[in-house]
């Protein structure tokens, strides 16, 4: 229940439930505007609808989600997880995207965005379900994200909002096992969420086929860009039906220039949505730089964890190799500490971020894999060992604390080699930040390692594989 705290608004009281007005009755949720969606769909009711004693006890559905007039299975999901608002980007985008409108959307993790296009996918499916039961490995909505760990929250989180409805929606990622994969797809599926590599491997061996697809969804556009997925992105696109027969809404914390151009070539008419970072990834988290030397941030980050036993903290450092050195030498230290790179095997990260999640382990030693998408309650802090070099990053680091409203801290720790990546960061923030040195409590000397060297799960070499000789 706790996952969708990050996607809805806070949870006031509930309050009575508003019976919509007759303008708000007559409103039109066409998804056939445009001419997207064949004439293939019949009505009929959704399944795993609760008894009315169970319904009896969910609070009562907030006005914002009345006005919406969303599919009964979909307001039941709601009302268990207790939300009652919408977030500002859920207010601008679900009227135009209920609408079928094509949508381009700028706004960072944490605001409420996946749960936009959820609630649009769920409606259209619901409202115009199939007379025939679509094939196996034919779905009608496809969400393509740049991370598995993104892919896994996203299926999550529809996870919850579909648990009254039949709508089945399945992760497609690497790092699995691919005939197990394989198998899921066997079964008809509605709504597939998936990584561009492994997505276009079952493309290419004929187990997915996108022709049918009626709604598109391109989430962390930029992040595909900047880590090379564009290319493979293009050959899925052009795998569904062109921009006119399906609605695509594409979502990204910025818009350069190569955005702007892929968008406009993959959507029709789109609605065009800003929410300023600053106003929801920033102003929410107390933001310390501790200017320190290379050989004091152990010291500075031991110390400080110290006085954090009850909280959860995230460290991000730059490279893998040094995150897993960290991370040995925060373990030997007594910390109960988690791994997450993306040379860490896929079942591992998938554990560690569970317990992680329960509070199992405490702090999160990560590279920037983790940097979006990663929905996790109550993180106290973010601390970055190395400033990013994209000072995008920086934003989406810090942005894993003070979600939903509430208040987070980001501490980095600063030294000569990452002070030149400051200016770009203060440029991207639209503000100067102040430079300070550590307390001499967290200078205090630490003790001697209290555990022995252990052995981190990570990818293991296939040993069909031959290494290159030297010559």
């Amino acid at each position: 229940m706790n996952i969708l705290k990050s996607l809805f608004g806070s949870k006031p009281k509930p309050a009575a439930a508003v019976v919509p007005s007759p303008a708000n009755s007559k409103k039109t949720k066409s998804k056939t505007a445009k001419s997207k969606t064949a004439n293939t769909k019949s009505s009929k009711p959704a399944k795993n609808t609760p008894s009315p004693e169970v319904t009896a006890d969910l609070p009562a559905l907030g006005s914002d989600f009345v006005e919406l007039d969303l599919p009964n299975a979909l307001n039941l999901a709601i009302r268990k997880l207790e939300f009652s608002h919408c977030t500002p980007i859920q207010k601008e985008v679900l009227p135009h995207s209920l609408d079928g409108e094509d949508i381009i959307a700028q706004a960072q993790t944490g605001t409420g965005k996946t749960a936009a296009f959820l609630i649009s996918i769920i409606t259209y499916q619901l409202e115009n379900p199939e007379i025939d039961r679509r094939p196996p490995g034919t779905p009608f909505a496809l969400i393509i994200a740049p991370t598995r760990e993104l892919v896994m929250q996203i299926a999550s989180d529809a996870a919850l909002l579909t648990q009254f409805s039949d709508v089945r929606v399945l992760p497609v990622v690497g790092g699995i096992d691919y005939e197990k994969q394989r198998k899921q797809l066997e079964k008809p599926v509605e709504v597939i969420v998936a990584t561009p590599g492994r997505l276009l491997d079952f493309c290419r061996s004929n187990v997915i086929n996108l022709n049918r697809v009626e709604m598109l969804v391109i989430d962390e556009a930029d992040r595909m860009l900047n880590m090379g997925f564009i290319p493979d992105v293009k050959a899925i696109v052009q795998r569904t039906p062109k921009k006119d027969k399906r609605q695509t809404q594409l979502y990204s914390a910025t818009f350069s220039e190569d955005i702007k151009r892929l968008a406009r070539s993959w959507t029709l008419d789109p609605i065009r949505i800003e929410i300023e970072p600053e106003q929801v990834a920033v102003d929410s988290v107390e933001q310390l730089i501790y200017f320190t030397s290379e050989r004091e941030k152990l010291t500075v980050l031991c110390n400080l964890l110290s006085q954090q036993t009850e909280s959860k903290v995230i460290i991000f450092v730059n490279r893998r190799d040094e995150t897993r050195r960290l991370e040995e030498k925060l373990y030997r230290q007594g910390f109960n500490t988690g791994l997450l790179t993306g040379e860490v095997a896929q079942r591992k990260r998938i554990k560690t971020l569970d317990e992680f999640k329960h509070g199992d382990i405490q702090v999160l030693v990560a590279t920037d894999v983790a940097g979006r998408g990663i929905h996790v309650d109550n993180i106290s802090h973010v601390v970055n060992y190395n400033l990013p070099e994209d000072p995008e990053d920086y934003v989406h680091r810090i942005g894993r604390t003070g979600r939903a409203g509430a208040k987070g801290t980001s501490i980095s720790l600063v030294c000569e080699s990452d002070a030149f990546m400051m200016p770009s960061i203060e440029t991207l923030l639209g503000e100067a930040l102040s430079f300070t040195y550590p307390p001499d409590d967290l200078l205090e000397t630490l003790p001697p390692p209290t555990r022995a060297r252990r052995a981190n799960d990570l990818v293991q070499p296939d040993p069909k594989k031959k290494g290159r000789r030297r010559g």
